[in-house]
């Protein structure tokens, strides 16, 4: 792979993070269905939607710069759709299963804010306002939606995951 320029690279990872949203709201479901808790069940519910709206911002900025909406394999949130799996394969406890999934759903958050992250900042560079704007919105979105988790993780479920035996 041969990257030129910052533009090019913006492409790039403007790619990566389409299919990792496309990855997302394939999963998002299944995460959903695990879950023992009413309230984890209804954030993973909420993102979905909220995941499905960001899908279709994402083809917004392509069609900003002038591109078409194309996917290039994102490896990295493959392999955390693949962790969160394994925590909606886990036998034992549910409440304890809830915890991991939580961990699980962090980790693609911190993922999604760092890409997220990059991203605005290059549209600034490229003197592209609007679509750092678009890209400034999920980034926020993801930061609250990770907050959200984090407040779920400590209201309770962890407190019944570690008084599981």
């Amino acid at each position: 792979m041969k990257i030129n320029n910052l533009e090019e690279l913006f492409l790039l990872e403007l790619q990566d993070t389409y299919d990792a949203e496309k990855q997302l709201v394939k999963a998002l479901p299944k995460m959903a269905k695990a879950a023992s808790s009413d309230q984890l069940r209804q954030a993973f519910e909420n993102h979905l939607q909220e995941t499905e709206r960001q899908v279709e911002r994402l083809e917004s900025v392509f069609d900003e710069m002038g591109q078409k909406a194309k996917s290039k394999t994102c490896e990295a949130m493959e392999g955390l759709v693949t962790e969160g799996k394994e925590m909606i394969d886990a036998k034992g406890d549910d409440a304890t299963r809830d915890a991991g999934l939580i961990a699980a759903s962090q980790k693609v958050e911190h993922y999604e804010i760092a890409s997220y992250g990059c991203l605005v900042t290059w549209a600034q560079q490229l003197g592209k306002a609007n679509v750092a704007e678009m890209l400034r919105q999920t980034l926020n979105e993801e930061k609250e939606a990770d907050r959200k988790l984090n407040e779920l993780a400590e209201s309770r479920l962890n407190q019944q995951a570690q008084a599981a035996r």
